[in-house]
């Protein structure tokens, strides 16, 4: 049986021809010499995802957290880490930051069987095929995972930014088998978050549970950061927030979680817990940055 392509994540400096990344490569580092996060750019081409720096007006952010594994690794670390990893190269992942008319998004509960980042929350999204663009990725896996089928011409995509995903997220708790550029994409949909939900119908293996996040939820989320202790911001918000849990059959119920989990950080030891991950903050925040935009044009 012939091997399954994936798309990878090459890169290139100073004009050279495109490399592929390697796994134990920063990418991040790559362009930045100190620093995690730089301005790049990005091109999907001949099944290459290829970051690059020189057109000014097409750069967007790519961001590693302080705490990424690849960066901290060590040359005994490296070498410790299986062959058969080592030569995966770097993936790319498409997530989909879906805006709502009346201005919110739409985050997902992984189901907890899954073998990476089991229960935590994310937007919905996956990996990129061979021969798909990046909105056709994002639209197909939104389409698998929460059953909404939007029609390319249906939204207004964007690319939000771009994060350096790696797992497991802290060394403290393993050495990495798993290394991602994830673009967040967002699309605006002309449906409100009620409209949407009547379409709502996730897949069970894949999806736990939904919730329609407003800029006050997604203003505590992001406050929250991991690797910080900086104080979160959660205003006048309950103490519990109302999510759409999914059973083993696919069906929907309404049920309160506590708005803690959703302003919990990311433990560096121990076992996970659910909370948002530490990328989809940085979407997020972009996401936030996008309404205050949107606020001043329309002043």
């Amino acid at each position: 049986m012939d091997k399954v392509r994936r798309i990878l994540v090459s890169v290139c400096k100073d004009r050279s021809a495109p490399q592929p990344a390697q796994f134990v490569q920063s990418i991040t580092g790559h362009f930045s010499d100190c620093g995690d996060e730089v301005k790049v750019n990005c091109k999907l081409e001949k099944n290459n995802f290829i970051l690059f720096r020189g057109d000014r007006g097409g750069e967007v952010t790519l961001r590693r957290p302080a705490f990424c594994p690849i960066k901290h690794l060590s040359v005994t670390e490296k070498a410790a880490i299986p062959l058969d990893v080592q030569q995966r190269g770097v993936d790319v992942g498409v997530a989909i930051i879906l805006h709502t008319a009346n201005h919110r998004v739409l985050l997902t509960r992984r189901a907890k069987e899954l073998r990476i980042f089991p229960n935590v929350w994310v937007p919905p999204g996956g990996h990129v095929e061979p021969d798909e663009t990046l909105l056709d990725a994002g639209l197909r896996e939104l389409k698998e995972e929460t059953g909404l089928k939007l029609e390319p011409e249906e939204v207004s995509p964007k690319i939000l930014g771009l994060w350096e995903s790696v797992y497991p997220p802290f060394l403290s708790r393993g050495l990495p088998h798993r290394h991602h550029i994830v673009v967040y994409m967002l699309l605006r949909s002309s449906l409100s978050h009620l409209q949407l939900q009547a379409f709502l119908r996730p897949s069970p293996p894949e999806v736990s549970a939904c919730v329609w996040a407003d800029s006050r939820l997604v203003g505590a989320i992001v406050s929250s950061r991991d690797g910080e202790d900086s104080e979160v911001q959660v205003d006048d918000l309950p103490n519990f927030i109302s999510v759409s849990e999914v059973s083993s059959e696919g069906v929907l119920s309404e049920c309160p979680l506590p708005l803690a989990v959703f302003t919990s950080r990311a433990p560096d030891s121990g076992p996970d817990l659910e909370r948002v991950s530490t990328g989809t903050k940085f979407a997020l925040e972009l996401w936030l940055k996008t309404l205050e935009t949107s606020d001043t044009d329309t002043k």
